[in-house]
């Protein structure tokens, strides 16, 4: 069983996407960044583009984000990003 981090996702008027993940994958300005259970604590400027979430289950949940920030500390990412929106394919879920 894969250590779980917790994710949340917001925009400047909503919560975008929450829940329990294995990994977070994210463009960020100078580079692709892929998060995991234990990962050093990190603070970045997201580039346009998505962010990927991948549950315990194996689901992708594709957000779209129009910049912003990441940060991850103690198994907690957080993105906030001025418009981002769950992709179509996607269904958000909220805890």
């Amino acid at each position: 069983m894969a250590k779980l981090i917790q994710v949340d996702i917001v925009s400047a008027t909503s919560a975008v996407w929450s829940g329990q993940a294995v990994q977070v994958s994210a463009r960020t300005r100078i580079g692709e960044i892929g998060i995991l259970a234990g990962h050093e604590p990190v603070l970045g400027l997201l580039a346009s583009g998505t962010v990927r979430v991948t549950t315990e289950s194996g689901e992708k949940i594709i957000v779209t984000a129009e910049e912003g920030f990441i940060s991850f500390d103690h198994d907690t990412v957080t993105i906030v990003a001025p418009d981002a929106s769950i992709a179509e394919s996607a269904t958000p879920t909220f805890h």
